[in-house]
């Protein structure tokens, strides 16, 4: 059975991740210092569909349910470097970030603190402990200035518009180091507008829905001229359960150091995107929330905000090659799945 290091386990796509990779045969262990970036009671709801007893959690002790659970911060290197120590793990895959666009305008020190140091000390971990595979987390947002639709893993990715999307690309090129140094074979990923059930409350679709069913007004920002590659939770999981035991090997031939290509090196690292390769413009994406709630939203119009982009679309040939599988969900069904999820949610908080 291999050891799995799940990094952001109660995070959105971190939990989605643990619970198959536990139905998968893995043995499964997670981390997250659940922070109130957001509201930690979702958090914990995540934990107690793995069975972990949410009522003990306390820093650095391990909590056992369909997954081991220890609630600890990558910034605390010690107390991680225990944890390898400990665990000896087969693969890591590094879900754990300072999430958010608007919000690295107004507190980009914690981008630093937590998407940087916090990766540093993970990747530090790895060498120290040394893995078969480190799968982490990158975004379409390193995309930044590009309008070079679709975006494919070797545009540029050299003007990034806050801080959330340079720390990722920062993630990127440290993670190309370590592979090159110190051998750890590393895949980034770039996930394009993940959405579905246990979905974050900062996220357009829960913003929507939650207003919607509250009756209340609810922002569409660049007048609705804006559309997004949506990409469904299972189809991103399903997309990473794939990836993890297939990691890159050092030299690769299609690498042409005179003309080098960013999504591929001599060291063992690769970068993919992960969408839907399908964008929906977002007044669509409303329209079809409308109606699978059965009402009309209260929209207000707004200008565009710093720091985010008009759209996105993700060219994901190079993932389905490698892989043999891309993203497919179509966005009525999971707009529905998300849909009952939050009135089950909803109800039984309440």
């Amino acid at each position: 059975m291999k050891k799995v290091l799940v990094t952001g386990a109660a995070g959105f796509i971190g939990f989605h991740l643990s619970k198959k990779l536990v139905q998968e045969g893995f043995e499964v262990i997670g981390i997250d210092n659940i922070n109130d970036y957001y509201d930690p009671n979702l958090k914990l709801a995540r934990l107690k569909e793995l069975n972990i007893n949410t009522s003990v959690i306390e820093d650095n002790e391990e909590n056992y349910g369909d997954i081991t659970f220890v609630k600890l911060d990558l910034k605390d290197l010690d107390e991680l470097k225990s944890l390898f120590e400990l665990h000896k793990f087969d693969y890591v895959v590094n879900l754990a970030a300072q999430a958010g666009v608007r919000y690295s305008l107004i507190n980009p020190h914690s981008y630093v603190d937590n998407n940087i140091t916090g990766f540093l000390n993970l990747l530090e971990c790895c060498r120290a402990f040394p893995i078969e595979h480190l799968v982490f987390a990158s975004s379409s947002s390193v995309y930044g200035l590009s309008e070079e639709i679709p975006f494919h893993e070797d545009n540029s990715t050299d003007h990034p518009l806050a801080m959330y999307a340079a720390s990722k690309k920062a993630n990127e090129m440290m993670a190309h180091s370590y592979a090159h140094l110190y051998d750890i074979p590393s895949t980034g990923l770039r996930f394009f507008t993940v959405y579905g059930p246990w979905g974050r409350p900062d996220m357009a679709l829960y913003l929507f829905t939650d207003a919607m069913f509250k009756d209340e007004e609810f922002y569409i920002f660049n007048n609705g001229e804006m559309s997004r590659d949506f990409t469904y939770i299972d189809d991103i999981v399903e997309s990473i359960k794939r990836l993890i035991p297939k990691p890159p090997k050092r030299g690769n031939p299609e690498f042409d150091i005179k003309h080098p290509k960013p999504s591929k090196s001599t060291a063992p690292y690769q970068i993919f995107n992960i969408g839907n390769n399908s964008p929906v413009a977002l007044m669509d994406f409303v329209d079809i929330l409308e109606k699978v709630l059965g009402k009309e939203g209260k929209k207000v119009f707004k200008p565009m905000q710093p720091g985010d982009v008009t759209s996105t679309y993700a060219n994901v040939e190079s993932l389905f090659e490698y892989i043999d599988f891309k993203p497919s969900t179509k966005l009525e069904d999971g707009v529905k799945a998300f849909v009952d999820f939050y009135m089950n949610y909803k109800k039984n908080k309440n």
